[in-house]
């Protein structure tokens, strides 16, 4: 990557970042990805006090894409079985197996939280660091009610990447990630943000220079 693509990552990086110091919980949901450090980082979370009770989500989803996983099973079953070998109670985790997408990951978690007769007053969605603005997008439309904070941990677009999570790979998801913000906040799916025209002016660099392998088709 040259210094210019990842000067523009980071710019994108930083907008998709909200900066929430976490708040005491009743409830910790932990959105599922290919990236299992979001359930280290909830276990963390969970011996710190944060919430007495864990709901991972997300099920087996973006086969042969850049988002697929290297596990066969749900994304909510490693994470919760990641949480436990670190010390989290099983029975203070409940599983949401099925989501594909975030908004399933909101809505199906909202399911399973009130079938069981759970009233939480206050939430924190544990996410990977650039998924942050997302979530909010998405919390504000499908489960408005819920006051809530993210947690996520802070680093940089260069820090978070590693050999299995490429600068090149994590660059494609995040821009994708951002088309969604708009696109969806148009469609009505995810709740609509302001954003610099700075943020835009990188997006436009980046597609420009290649970076469209996780753009919605047709957009």
């Amino acid at each position: 990557m040259t210094e210019e693509v990842l000067a523009d990552a980071e710019t994108i990086w930083r907008f998709m970042q909200l900066g929430h110091t976490p708040m005491a919980a009743d409830l910790m949901v932990v959105f599922g990805t290919n990236d299992l450090r979001v359930a280290t980082l909830a276990a963390d979370l969970y011996h710190q006090g944060l919430a007495p009770l864990v709901l991972t989500t997300g099920g087996i989803a973006h086969h042969g894409d850049l988002l697929a996983t290297p596990w066969d099973r749900p994304e909510a079953v490693e994470f919760a079985e990641e949480m436990t070998r670190r010390g989290v109670p099983a029975e203070r985790i409940l599983i949401e197996p099925c989501a594909t997408n975030t908004a399933e990951n909101v809505r199906l978690s909202r399911v399973m939280v009130e079938a069981r007769g759970l009233r939480p007053r206050h939430a924190v969605a544990v996410v990977k660091p650039f998924m942050q603005r997302r979530v909010l997008a998405t919390m504000a439309v499908h489960w408005p009610e819920l006051p809530f904070s993210i947690a996520s941990w802070q680093t940089t677009f260069a820090g978070y990447c590693t050999p299995e999570l490429t600068p090149e790979k994590v660059l494609n998801i995040m821009l994708g990630d951002l088309q969604r913000i708009w696109v969806y906040a148009e469609r009505g799916w995810s709740a609509p943000q302001s954003t610099p025209d700075g943020v835009r002016e990188a997006f436009e660099r980046l597609v420009a220079a290649g970076y469209r392998a996780h753009l919605l088709a047709g957009v």
